[in-house]
């Protein structure tokens, strides 16, 4: 993979203050997320750049594998290419024709058959083309969608516990691993704030976590998330009607979660 020009970000670092709470990379942690998540989705592989997993009603596209819906499918997960190609209109991406200009901005395929009739086509191998070759950009979105979300979810916290949400949130953003935790798990699996996105009216997404989060006091926050999530996610899949969660993706799910270590030294980019 590439190196992902993550230096746009707010010049070297990238911070945001939600209460006394703030995130910040260096381009070069940055660029670590980045390739940390597309490893983590992808495994690298460019084919997957745009892919329509099994069990799903819609393709995944991108290094973190944004949510695309076909036209009339109201799925329960929040969508969020058409978010990033918001994005990279905004910052001037030379977007595809074809894309740009969709009208309105729906998955141009009904469903997995109709996907893989086309997945050799000139349009789907610009499409890989083109998202391999934004990444940086990528990488900014995603960033940039799990800072922002910060006061929301300790807004969305009940009363008597946002200090503690938002204390176990700053202590996970004193270290790019910690940093790196939360903007992957949102990526991942959400805020944790749609209604939509429930099973027993049990929610997934990143505020489930920090409110699961607990433990000896020689544990690190980093290792708390790991172990809440762990939690969290096999809630999920439990609760879960099809059991592909249960069978297929919750070994992956936790393996992913194995990932949320601190980084190896970094060369600081300016």
């Amino acid at each position: 993979m590439a190196a992902i020009d993550s230096g746009r970000v707010d010049a070297t670092s990238a911070d945001l203050q939600t209460g006394d709470i703030s995130l910040a990379l260096t381009s070069a942690q940055l660029d670590w997320v980045g390739q940390q998540i597309f490893r983590n989705e992808c495994a690298g592989r460019f084919q997957c750049l745009v892919h329509w997993n099994d069990g799903e009603a819609f393709p995944s596209l991108g290094i973190g594998h944004f949510i695309w819906y076909p036209k009339g499918v109201e799925g329960r997960f929040v969508e969020s290419f058409p978010a990033l190609v918001e994005y990279m209109e905004q910052r001037q991406v030379n977007i595809p024709e074809w894309l740009r200009t969709l009208e309105p901005l729906d998955a141009p395929w009904e469903d997995k058959d109709d996907f893989l009739a086309v997945d050799d086509s000139p349009r789907l191998a610009e499409l890989r083309e083109f998202l391999a070759g934004t990444q940086g950009i990528q990488a900014e979105f995603i960033f940039r969608r799990a800072r922002k979300s910060l006061g929301q979810i300790v807004e969305a916290t009940p009363a008597d516990q946002q200090s503690d949400v938002a204390a176990r949130l700053d202590a996970l953003a004193q270290t790019p691993g910690g940093v790196y935790a939360i903007i992957d798990y949102v990526n991942f699996k959400g805020e944790g704030l749609s209604p939509t996105e429930r099973y027993n009216n049990q929610g997934w997404g990143l505020l489930q976590v920090l409110l699961e989060m607990s433990g000896p006091s020689d544990q690190s926050a980093l290792e708390q998330f790991r172990e809440a999530a762990a939690t969290v996610l096999t809630r999920r899949a439990e609760n879960a009607e099809d059991p592909i969660e249960r069978e297929r993706w919750l070994p992956g799910w936790l393996k992913r979660l194995e990932t949320y270590k601190e980084p190896p030294v970094l060369k600081i980019s300016e």
